[in-house]
């Protein structure tokens, strides 16, 4: 049988959870349709999802359509969950894109299908909600081609728009004005099939355009667009059809090599992790050992399928489907199962986090049941990005925005029993080196208590190009074993710089190196005090690279979005004031009809603010939309965070101090 997996996407309140419910419903896998506002539906189990009415974490259900097993994959809405939806990409064969008839095209919306027309990934569009009052599916569709793109024709149109009667009427095969529009929609990408309308109009059936309509669907070359109501159910048999026809269901090769990308991780009612994984070739089976990051091995003890709205126990999992893998107890989200597939899933799509926040217990004693508890949902979601300061004894997580912070509270009060508050929310700031700085510590030489030589060269590279460690010596001159605890000890050290903040994009070349070999008493006993180890050149590389940093120097650059707004043309002048205040720069303004469209940058730390501020500044009538785009030098006081050594000015006695106690510890 064949499998489509199936991403139902939108932005917050378009209606998409409903949507799902629905399509199970019409589907004949529930016998009533679950509600959102009753905490009732299939896909948001979490007691949180329920309180609040919005979707926090993925989730997977199935269905069968037309000889087709859809897996459906129920994604957020709102921004601050916005890796959730990063996940689920790599793993996706088609999408649809719910918009509001009522809200219409939404920041979210835009976000959402850029990523989509970027990824190629197969996209049906929906306008839900066309009984609500205010509906006007018309104007959401201009705004479609306007603001999404112009490949898109509507299958039918909305009649009584605005009311409970509102219905969806599918376009008739000979409906002659919805064959012009198809005509011209699809010869602009398919030059044989222009050439058949020209010679003869009548060889262009309506069979051959829904074929040719169903192939560029498939490659994302075009964009049909339906219209209903999740709540009233118009619409949505004409949507399942379309699922079922245009969108490119899989067969996968069972034969192959396996082949597999863990989308999701959950904990089970033990405690046990449980892996989400679409299977893109082979079979896993009950009892396999599989391998996966960096040469773990594992056994599969459980396997579940995602069939009729639940999850089935099988004795194995073939290709092209999505299963829950139990057993995997190191596995993390991103993880490639056997042989990596052909399109990775792990790869960023969306901005990082630009904000931070200090989880603080609210009572001491919950201090190790709180780190325990966020190790396990930056498990589940690794964005959140735990930096723990082991001297101030903090833990910082990475944020997207206000509501992931009051979610990861609610989670772990409820969920953990660990209740905490949140110090003020800072910018996530980086450093950039702006010099070349070298340094060297020399083997039985004072002040370096370690048995080894390390000297490196520190210098900037171009931005995005990451970290580059080059060996500067001969690649016999050390062990193996040393290079690598040299390097690997660089890339940490790297995580904070001299005001406290990750170094990007440098080079870090190994100028220097020796070590004193393998050596022994005369009765054959190891002597630690007179034979290097990989622990010698990992306590003291940082000693190094902190000194050759701090000669070359860093700049503190903060993260800036760019931003889209669109207002009334009236308020043009009320606006760009308050612009000016948060530092956001317009760089381009735009007239279209009674609105301005303004694009320009605007720092991270300050699009809370702008968003707060914006309902009021235009009678409601603004729509914001940021994203991440670059950073810049920080203007004014430069921002530092705590850092894991005391002073800069004493950096390389406390490196020093910490190196011996590590020193001192015995060997595991």
């Amino acid at each position: 049988m064949k499998t489509l997996n199936l991403g139902i996407l939108a932005h917050v309140d378009a209606g998409k959870t409903s949507l799902t419910e629905r399509l199970l419903h019409t589907a004949g896998v529930i016998d009533e349709p679950g509600s959102v506002d009753a905490g009732s539906t299939r896909t948001d189990t979490m007691a949180l999802e329920r309180q609040r009415g919005i979707t926090i974490r993925s989730a997977v259900v199935a269905f069968t359509v037309a000889g087709i097993t859809v897996n459906l994959i129920d994604t957020p809405g709102h921004p601050d969950f916005i890796a959730e939806v990063e996940r689920v990409l790599g793993v996706l064969d088609g999408a649809v894109l719910v918009v509001s008839a009522v809200e219409g095209v939404q920041a979210q919306t835009r976000v959402l299908a850029r990523t989509l027309h970027r990824l190629g990934i197969p996209t049906l569009l929906f306008v839900n909600k066309v009984d609500r009052y205010g509906a006007d599916p018309d104007a959401v569709l201009r705004q479609i081609a306007d603001r999404l793109t112009p490949d898109v024709v509507a299958l039918g149109r909305v009649v009584a728009a605005g009311t409970p009667a509102a219905r969806w009427l599918p376009a008739a095969p000979q409906d002659p004005d919805h064959t012009t529009r198809l005509v011209d929609l699809l010869t602009a990408h398919d030059d044989a099939l222009l050439t058949t309308y020209v010679r003869d109009e009548c060889a262009v059936t309506a069979t051959r355009l829904r074929a040719a309509l169903a192939a560029q669907t498939a490659r994302a070359r075009v964009h049909p667009v339906h219209a209903g109501s999740a709540i009233t159910g118009a619409g949505v048999d004409d949507l399942l059809t379309g699922i079922a026809e245009l969108l490119p269901a899989t067969e996968g090769d069972d034969t192959a090599p396996l082949s597999g990308t863990v989308f999701k991780v959950e904990r089970g009612p033990a405690g046990e992790k449980i892996a989400y994984a679409r299977i893109f070739a082979g079979i896993v089976r009950v009892r396999d050992r599989i391998r996966y990051r960096g040469g773990h091995e594992a056994k599969v003890t459980a396997i579940a399928v995602f069939a009729d709205g639940d999850a089935v126990a099988r004795d194995a999992v073939g290709a092209g489907r999505i299963a829950r893998l139990h057993g995997l107890t190191d596995v993390r989200v991103g993880d490639h199962l056997g042989t990596p597939p052909a399109r990775p899933a792990g790869r960023h799509h969306f901005s990082p986090p630009t904000l931070e926040t200090v989880v603080v217990p609210d009572r001491p004693a919950d201090r190790p049941a709180m780190h325990a508890a966020l190790t396990q949902l930056a498990e589940q979601d690794p964005l959140i990005n735990l930096r723990q300061d082991d001297l101030r004894q903090e833990i910082a997580v990475s944020l997207y925005g206000e509501v992931q912070k009051e979610v990861i509270q609610a989670t772990l009060a409820d969920e953990y029993g660990v209740p905490v508050t949140f110090r003020e929310t800072t910018t996530v700031c980086v450093e950039r080196v702006i010099g070349v700085g070298a340094a060297v510590e020399w083997i039985g030489k004072d002040p370096n208590p370690f048995l080894g030589t390390v000297g490196l060269r520190i210098e900037p590279a171009p931005v995005g190009s990451g970290i580059e460690f080059r060996l500067g010596i001969e690649l016999g001159s050390m062990p193996m074993a040393f290079l690598k605890a040299v390097e690997e000890t660089v890339r940490e050290t790297l995580r904070q710089g001299l005001h406290g903040w990750a170094v990007l994009d440098c080079l870090v070349t190994l100028t220097h190196g020796g070590y004193w070999a393998r050596q022994s008493h005369a009765h054959g006993v190891f002597d630690k005090s007179m034979s290097s180890t990989a622990g010698d050149f990992r306590n003291l590389t940082p000693l190094v690279l902190m000194t050759a940093l701090r000669r070359a120097g860093t700049r503190v650059h903060e993260p800036v979005h760019r931003f889209h707004l669109d207002l009334p043309a009236d308020l043009l002048g009320t606006v760009l004031p308050v612009l000016a205040t948060l530092d956001a720069v317009p760089r381009s303004a735009t007239l279209r009809g009674g609105s301005y469209l303004l694009d320009g940058d605007v720092p991270a730390g300050q699009v809370h603010a702008l968003e707060q501020r914006l309902p009021a500044l235009t009678r409601g009538e603004g729509t914001l939309e940021s994203e991440f785009d670059h950073h810049r030098p920080v203007r004014g006081p430069v921002p530092s965070r705590p850092r894991w050594d005391h002073d800069p000015l004493h950096r390389k006695e406390y490196l020093l101090a910490v190196a011996r106690r590590v020193t001192a510890r015995p060997e595991r």
